[in-house]
């Protein structure tokens, strides 16, 4: 039985698996293993775990996953990871 949930039924995650080239990267990615891959494909498996983060996003090569970070500093944080993809996380003012 499934008993964490971040936002039920409100993630902005959205995944187009015509574009997803299976590489895999985005269920290692995932804090919450709200992704998993499924015939050679990523597939959302746990969409109300997803805390918006961005991290899968920022890391598929195929731009085949879309979130709008939702969890402020944390996601400023998390996108200064990753310095060579495009930041589309808030400020943090902390």
């Amino acid at each position: 039985m499934e008993t964490f949930k971040y936002i039920e039924g409100g993630t902005t995650l959205s995944l187009d698996k015509n574009k997803c080239t299976g590489c895999g990267m985005c269920p290692r990615v995932c804090p919450h293993a709200v992704l998993e891959m499924k015939d050679k494909k990523a597939e959302i498996v746990r969409r109300d775990r997803c805390m918006e983060c961005g991290a899968c996003a920022m890391n598929c090569p195929a731009d085949a996953l879309s979130v709008r970070p939702g969890v402020g500093c944390a996601s400023a944080v998390i996108a200064s990871w990753f310095p060579w993809r495009k930041n589309t996380a808030p400020s943090c003012n902390c």
